[in-house]
């Protein structure tokens, strides 16, 4: 089947006691048993319960996997599988990781003596130097949050494997439609499922993804002993939201192309960062291993106040924390997405004080355009 009909028919997708078109939401904590010498499939809602196993299945399947997760949201999902690692153990992470995880990484992790060096991904070269006797994992976003920075996948994860190293990507702007991870030789694949798997802005959850049993397993301990699980009823959502996935992305990824070629135009923007631009840096290595530059850009402005009147005065898309919703989301990445990051790094890592994330959502890109040039001052 190709991807957009096993969206709608792969997994468990049909009630197996009713013939309903969709699995229920099993609301519900405990099971009954009926021997105390073989217990049933289930017996506690943390460890398993059917809708959640459902979109797990789904999301395991999308990204090429053998196993699925499914967190009560994206830093869960991240957090957990990052227990993975022990005292002692390195890391080396991309430089412009998501502020939550930097936050993570940084404030806990490092507390339980889980180190981290944050290189330029861009390079392998530089992850390559980064990489101690130590060093257990490599943690990627491609393209990364929120200056679109492209990491060589293929190049990174065969060089950590011959070396033993675990290879994490979070695939959240791409999802498993434009971008799989494994297939490109990775370990686990992360997702904030909140964005654009549920995709429309009304639930909060996370997934993990792996191919390797012994992984896999490691996870599911993890998922069990600390239980930020996914809710049945956020199961539910997510699941419903997964079968339009490919539709939205393909309508969004359109109008983004349209407005990251209009932006780079405009007199009063300095540079456009979207890797479905000819002239990105990492444009040919993205067009490489994805099939599409997805629904996510950002962008720098001219000045402060053109960036506070596009903020405050633009009125279709929502000037808001997140991104891929059915709605355009613009959001302020130096007080949102990465608050957490000091100032003096957010400036070392390229994050101003004028550059603006922008998700594309499904309105008409004309009408995204013109409310934006009318917002900026027309330049």
């Amino acid at each position: 089947m190709k991807f957009a009909t096993r969206l709608i028919h792969g997994g468990q997708t049909v009630d197996p006691l009713t013939g309903a078109l969709g699995i229920p939401i099993y609301q519900t904590s405990t099971f009954r048993q009926r021997s105390l010498d073989t217990f049933g499939r289930y017996d506690y809602a943390r460890s398993d319960n059917p809708t959640r196993e459902a979109v797990e299945e789904a999301i395991a399947q999308l990204e090429g996997g053998t196993r699925g997760f499914a967190f009560a949201s994206g830093m869960a999902a991240i957090t957990s599988t990052l227990l993975i690692f022990s005292a002692g153990d390195h890391l080396v992470v991309c430089d412009d990781v998501y502020g939550g995880t930097y936050r993570a990484l940084t404030g806990v992790f490092s507390r339980l003596g889980i180190a981290s060096t944050f290189v330029d991904a861009t390079d392998p070269a530089a992850i390559e130097a980064a990489i101690r006797p130590e060093t257990r994992g490599i943690y990627l976003e491609t393209p990364s949050n929120p200056l679109l920075k492209v990491t060589d996948l293929r190049a990174v994860a065969g060089m950590a494997r011959s070396r033993g190293i675990v290879t994490l990507v979070d695939n959240t702007f791409m999802t498993p439609y434009l971008q799989r991870p494994l297939e490109l030789g990775c370990d686990i694949v992360l997702h904030s499922g909140t964005k654009f798997l549920s995709g429309h802005s009304d639930v909060i959850c996370g997934f993990a993804v792996v191919t390797d049993s012994e992984l896999g397993n490691r996870i599911r301990y993890i998922q069990n002993g600390f239980g930020a699980i996914l809710g049945p009823q956020d199961s539910f959502l997510a699941q419903r939201g997964l079968k339009t996935l490919k539709v939205r992305m393909d309508q969004a990824q359109q109008s983004a192309v349209r407005i990251a070629d209009w932006l780079a135009g405009h007199g009063r923007v300095r540079a456009v960062h979207y890797p479905g631009l000819a002239q990105h840096p990492g444009h040919s290595v993205h067009m490489a291993q994805a099939d599409g530059p997805g629904a996510v850009l950002s962008f720098e402005l001219d000045s402060y106040e053109t960036t506070r009147r596009l903020l405050e005065g633009a009125e279709l898309p929502a000037f808001a924390v997140s991104l891929g919703g059915v709605e355009s989301i613009i959001s302020y990445p130096a007080k949102m997405s990465h608050a957490a990051v000091p100032p003096e790094e957010r400036k070392r890592k390229g994050i101003t004080d004028t550059l603006v994330r922008l998700s594309v959502g499904l309105e008409d890109p004309d009408d995204l355009i013109a409310d934006m040039a009318r917002a900026m001052g027309e330049g």
